[in-house]
């Protein structure tokens, strides 16, 4: 039987990396007097680069290969993540970042059910606050029995190193617990931790490899709305209930 539901955050529990963190990371830029601009297609490719300082330091290497960059770039890195986090919390906290389909229905029927849930995340602790807050409410942070986010472990996605460090704050054996992701980095995380693994696509992932996901799915869907199964086999009626998700966890 499942006990435990750990999620990762940013495109799984909603969509916020194109509409949040890209313009976000552009705003701080801007305020820094950096003439770097992060477009759509761009911000595609950076995000095989897992972790926000991660990818600002991968963009340079890339592109700006002509920067002489002295001991303080570390510094002007973490400064500019910092805004950057900061631009983020104020655009979740005008609501323009809402959860994904399904994501608020599937949490509380599992809060209702008693099971204990958790976080896997390389997002910031305090991105993870700000978007529970804004789209769930100010109690949605205390559903979580364990938050493991940013750089509480050294080696990020796709190593396993963060689900393991959520497992063994859990007490639990991955056996007991279901993974929910949406990428193919944070695929290989999950499934290194031993954890069998829901996928939910989004526009940037659609096209990643998920070998080894016990399903793919469109998103969680809601009865009006229904999700679409992309890989996999579940009777679902057109929404992910815990009832289907406790069904696909015994057959596997």
């Amino acid at each position: 039987m499942i006990k435990a539901l750990i999620f990762d955050v940013d495109g799984t529990l909603a969509d916020t990396e194109r509409d949040g963190h890209r313009p976000a990371f552009n705003q701080a830029f801007k305020e820094a007097e950096l003439d770097w601009h992060w477009d759509v297609a761009l911000y595609g490719e950076l995000l095989a680069v897992t972790g926000g300082k991660e990818r600002i330091n991968y963009y340079v290497e890339r592109y700006h290969p002509e920067l002489e960059l002295d001991a303080n770039f570390a510094v002007t890195v973490a400064k500019l993540h910092r805004e950057k986090t900061r631009i983020y919390t104020e655009l979740l906290s005008s609501g323009r970042i809402p959860l994904r389909t399904g994501v608020k229905r599937f949490l509380l029927e599992a809060k209702s059910a008693g099971l204990r849930l958790a976080i896997a995340t390389t997002t910031t602790p305090e991105n993870v606050t700000a978007l529970l807050k804004y789209t769930v409410g100010e109690d949605a942070l205390n559903w979580f029995e364990v938050i493991a986010a940013g750089d509480i472990v050294h080696a990020k996605k796709p190593a396993p190193d963060i689900y393991l460090w959520a497992l063994e704050k859990l007490q639990l054996k991955p056996e007991v617990c279901m993974a929910f992701e949406d990428s193919e980095n944070g695929l290989k995380s999950s499934l290194g931790a031993g954890l069998k693994t829901v996928v939910t696509i989004n526009d940037y992932t659609a096209n990643h490899d998920f070998t080894g996901a016990a399903i793919v799915l469109s998103d969680l869907g809601e009865p009006e709305t229904p999700c679409q199964i992309l890989s996999g086999e579940l009777n679902c009626d057109g929404f992910i209930s815990l009832a289907a998700i406790v069904r696909l966890h015994q057959i596997l």
